[in-house]
């Protein structure tokens, strides 16, 4: 079964990166490309994540990228002003183009991130320095040490994602990245019925974690790290599965 899977994720893998699953846009591929430093770009790829829950990952990311491109809204991207402004002025901002649903809840999640980054590490690039940039010390101090400062980024899911998306688009390389989880969302769990990892009843039964440990158990010791299949597998999902395995 174990060789069967593996084989089945190299050929998607290969599918897609050839271009055999057609124009792959990922959501957060909706960004300026004009960010005026790194702290800057390390907070669009930070703060919007931790309001992705239980909504479309495409109008989430258009909706950062429209409050990015708007003179007054873009304020918001500056963790440190976040921090220190009157909670209704941030709400009022973040809701002008839909980037908080939730404006209470949503608002106040990135502020209270906003602070933890401002007065605990002093920036996005000082936490990353202080955990050496590396994964593992990363996972450390988000999931244990200050998990309860970091609302949403540090549960498993979005914390793991959000570690690929750091280093995807935020052009942080991390050393033990090979240890980020695959994030098992809908598109993952569905490919992971499709594939035989788990049943279909156990879809909405086990949890995230016990799915990231099938797929480290099934993909240890070979050339693909579970999070290199995330892309794949979502795009294969979106695509109703219409790519059939040989």
């Amino acid at each position: 079964m174990r060789e069967k899977v593996v084989s089945d994720c190299r050929q998607i893998l290969k599918a897609y990166k050839s271009g055999e699953f057609g124009e792959c846009i990922m959501p957060e591929d909706s960004n300026s490309q004009k960010f005026e430093n790194e702290e800057q770009r390390l907070a669009y790829f930070t703060l919007p994540m931790a309001l992705n829950y239980q909504r479309d990952s495409y109008k989430l990311w258009e909706a950062a990228l429209r409050t990015f491109n708007d003179k007054e809204t873009k304020v918001v991207f500056d963790i440190e002003k976040s921090s220190k402004m009157n909670i209704e002025e941030l709400k009022k901002l973040l809701t002008k183009h839909k980037l908080a649903l939730q404006p209470n809840k949503h608002t106040l999640t990135w502020q209270t991130l906003s602070r933890t980054i401002n007065l605990k590490f002093g920036s996005l690039t000082a936490l990353f320095k202080e955990a050496e940039y590396n994964f593992l010390k990363l996972r450390d101090l988000i999931q244990i040490k200050y998990k309860k400062d970091f609302p949403y980024i540090s549960g498993p899911k979005i914390f793991n994602y959000w570690a690929f998306i750091i280093q995807e688009y935020g052009k942080i390389k991390l050393t033990n990245s090979e240890f980020i989880e695959i994030a098992p969302d809908t598109h993952v769990t569905q490919c992971s019925v499709k594939l035989g990892v788990i049943k279909d009843e156990e879809a909405s039964s086990l949890s995230k974690e016990n799915i990231n440990k099938k797929w480290r158990e099934l993909l240890n010791g070979t050339e693909i790290n579970p999070m290199d299949m995330h892309s794949p597998f979502w795009f294969w999902s979106r695509g109703g599965f219409a790519y059939k395995l040989k």
